[in-house]
């Protein structure tokens, strides 16, 4: 069977694993703390492919009719 790339698919919003350091900084930003902030699981297939660790946080950039761009940010989680 073949793989589908889920990153090429135009209604899949980039996804991207943040640092630790930029992770901190949107911590910081937003006065938070990883219990805050909405799920995703680590077998999500959006990051699979991305090495994603239990705990890290993904910001999600969403194209937005109105907006142009969304930024939305999710935690890592095990299934």
């Amino acid at each position: 069977m073949k793989k589908v790339d889920v990153d090429k698919h135009q209604l899949v919003p980039k996804h991207i694993i943040l640092s630790e350091e930029e992770k901190a900084e949107v911590l910081k930003k937003y006065k938070a703390s990883l219990k805050q902030f909405p799920r995703i699981l680590i077998t999500d297939p959006a990051i699979a492919d991305k090495n994603p660790k239990v705990g890290d946080l993904v910001k999600i950039i969403r194209k937005s009719p109105t907006a142009g761009e969304t930024i939305y940010y999710r935690v890592v989680v095990k299934g």
